[in-house]
C-alpha cells in the first residue's frame, strides 16, 4: 500500500520541494513531481540554480525519451502512462492526483494559505478513507505526528 506523508506549513511549495527531491535523490528514488505548469516552470528553474554540488537531474514530461531515461526527475501535469519507472509521486497541485496507488510514496505539500490547507484536508479524507496511513510533517516546527 502507498505510503502518503503530508508536509505541511510550508512557507514556501517549491523552496521545500527542493529540499524533498534533494532527499530522495540521496536514497537514488525516481520521483514524478505533479503541479500545475507555472509552479513546474518555477520549481525546474529553482533546481536550475542550485549549486553544481547540488544539482538535481530533471525534465519536464515531453522531454525526449532518452531524456526522461536519464532523468531521476520528471516534471508533469498530470500521470503518465511511462510513470510506472517512478517510486515517489511528489504532489505540488491541489487536486487528488489520479493513479497514486501506483507509488510506493506519496508526498504531499501544503502551503500556508487557506485555499491550499482546503484542498489538502479533502485529500487527507479521501486517503484516510481508503485506508492508507498517513503521516503529517509540520515544515516549520519540524514536528512529526502520525496518524
Amino acid at each position: 500500500m502507498t505510503e502518503i506523508a503530508f508536509h505541511v506549513n510550508a512557507p514556501d511549495k517549491l523552496d521545500y520541494a527542493c529540499r524533498l527531491l534533494r532527499a530522495t535523490q540521496k536514497k537514488s528514488a525516481q520521483v514524478l513531481v505533479l503541479g500545475q505548469i507555472d509552479a513546474l516552470k518555477l520549481l525546474s528553474a529553482k533546481l536550475w540554480a542550485m549549486s553544481p554540488t547540488e544539482f538535481l537531474p530533471h525534465c519536464l514530461v515531453d522531454a525526449a525519451a532518452e531524456v526522461i531515461a536519464h532523468s531521476p526527475i520528471v516534471l508533469s501535469l498530470d500521470l503518465p502512462n511511462s510513470a510506472a519507472e517512478s517510486q515517489v509521486l511528489l504532489n505540488l497541485g491541489a487536486a487528488l492526483p489520479a493513479g497514486f496507488e501506483r507509488f510506493e510514496r506519496l508526498l504531499e505539500i501544503v502551503g500556508q494559505n487557506e485555499a491550499d490547507l482546503q484542498a489538502a484536508r479533502t485529500r487527507w479524507k479521501h486517503y484516510k478513507d481508503r485506508g492508507y496511513a498517513l503521516s503529517r510533517y509540520d515544515v516549520v516546527s519540524k514536528a512529526q505526528t502520525a496518524h
